[in-house]
């Protein structure tokens, strides 16, 4: 077997994506400075707000409160950290689907 060529990521961006086993940055919102709650939804407490300009990691999705936003109205609330959620009508993924796996 020989490999005629390797690919290697173009960017550090691309780079941690790949290292991260398939976790993939998102946008949020230009302009937005976005809640994170402690659950999908908008009764759950804020646990801090992400600044403008910024990317996130989405670890998983589940459904939870509706919320409108940039991105349409979505039931779609991604996981960004152990017990952290953001609405995906604030973020960008390019789908109006689930673009991780369920949270479990």
């Amino acid at each position: 077997m020989s490999v005629d060529r390797v690919e290697e990521p173009a960017t550090t961006e691309e780079a941690l994506t790949t290292a991260a086993a398939g976790v993939r940055y998102y946008n949020v919102a230009p302009g937005v400075r976005l809640n994170v709650r402690s659950g999908p939804g908008t009764g759950y407490p804020i646990v801090r707000v992400l600044p403008e300009g910024s990317r996130v990691a989405i670890y998983c999705q589940r459904p939870g409160t509706k919320v409108a936003g940039p991105y349409g109205t979505s039931n779609i609330w991604d996981n960004i950290s152990n017990g952290q959620y953001v609405s995906d009508a604030y973020i960008y993924t390019g789908s109006d689907g689930y673009v991780a796996s369920r949270c479990a």
